[in-house]
């Protein structure tokens, strides 16, 4: 028990000095983004995300800014500092770009996941959504035009009443692994986005952490104590940076050159802030066949095959009916789309 204190207490010393380095880094501004204590009833609706923007923004929001003032060392040429939420339905249109990102440009980029506090509560009337079950029809409109599987039916079933506990229970499983991190935070967006979960209930984030390989004692530990702390450094990090919506991504190399992508982009546009931070970058070719693709990811959706995979989506489309057909893959169907998986799993 000693020996987990002193490591939480040396976790949070170097979270506390990650958002010092990173406010010196990206320049002190001065806005606060949204959180419990600050929420205000301006038109923006932070669950009401603009496709046109492909943003989930919060009430008052405003482009960030990026200005370098300072230079560090980093481990890879490009840190990318990314701001998101489990239940940002922007952020989960980006899944297929990000994966990508990883797997050609994982050699050179460097990517800080950071909770930005989407909803804090329902103390609000704004943009025309004032209860959970506004957010239903306008998740399947988001679905459709991010072309992944959201069943907004979750708002009218069981809905959330803050993204807040999804957002800890990320931080607490950061003090665990990082990348059993990651894929907890996969599985609680597919519990949500696709499953209709309230993923601010304990059972279902337990469940998530068993299925992932972390230790739900110690998450749940965790969620209670020193993770609170550590979204709370998300959240002033986020203010002090003027993240006013999601998802945000910071390019930034070692001599503090920046370079900013807002919202939901085409996987060019990740592409380009990093060879134009770095244009040495070495693209790494990796396995498209739809083996090595499943080998590495669990769950796909046919627009992230499509991508990964260099495909049309219909010829995607073809090749996993196929493999589903022929008992290689299983196709889970959801009420906005499909996903695919190599183990047997029930949807």
């Amino acid at each position: 028990m000693a020996r987990h204190r002193v490591l939480t207490q040396k976790i949070v010393k170097q979270m506390k000095q990650l958002v010092v380095w990173s406010i010196i880094l990206l320049g002190g501004f001065g806005c606060q983004a949204q959180t419990k204590n600050n929420m205000t009833n301006d038109s923006t609706n932070p669950l009401l995300c603009d496709p046109e923007k492909g943003a989930c923004e919060l009430p008052g929001a405003t482009n960030p800014a990026t200005t370098a003032t300072h230079t560090t060392k980093q481990n890879k040429p490009v840190k990318i500092i990314y701001f998101t939420d489990p239940i940002c339905s922007s952020c989960w249109g980006i899944e297929p770009q990000l994966k990508k990102l990883k797997l050609e440009y994982g050699t050179s980029v460097e990517i800080n996941y950071h909770m930005g506090g989407l909803l804090p509560d329902w103390s609000y009337n704004s943009g025309g959504i004032s209860k959970p079950s506004d957010v239903a029809h306008h998740w399947d409109e988001v679905s459709r035009y991010y072309d992944m599987p959201i069943d907004g039916n979750v708002w009218l079933e069981d809905p959330l009443s803050s993204s807040y506990p999804p957002s800890i229970a990320f931080k607490a499983a950061q003090l665990q692994d990082e990348e059993k991190a990651l894929l907890f935070l996969r599985r609680i967006r597919e519990m949500v986005f696709l499953e209709k979960k309230n993923i601010t209930k304990w059972e279902h984030l337990h469940v998530a952490a068993t299925e992932t390989g972390l230790d739900p004692v110690k998450l749940k530990s965790d969620y209670e104590t020193t993770a609170i702390q550590l979204f709370q450094l998300d959240l002033e990090l986020g203010g002090k940076l003027g993240v006013r919506g999601f998802p945000t991504l910071f390019f930034v190399d070692g001599v503090n050159n920046q370079q900013q992508v807002y919202g939901f982009a085409p996987y060019p546009s990740f592409e380009a802030a990093v060879l134009k931070l770095d244009p040495t970058a070495h693209k790494t070719k990796y396995d498209t066949t739809w083996a090595g693709l499943f080998g590495k990811f669990e769950t796909l959706s046919t627009r992230e095959f499509s991508e990964l995979a260099g495909l049309p989506k219909k010829e995607s489309e073809t090749l996993l009916q196929k493999l589903a057909d022929e008992g290689k893959l299983t196709q889970l169907n959801y009420r906005n789309g499909v996903m695919w998986t190599s183990r047997k799993k029930n949807p």
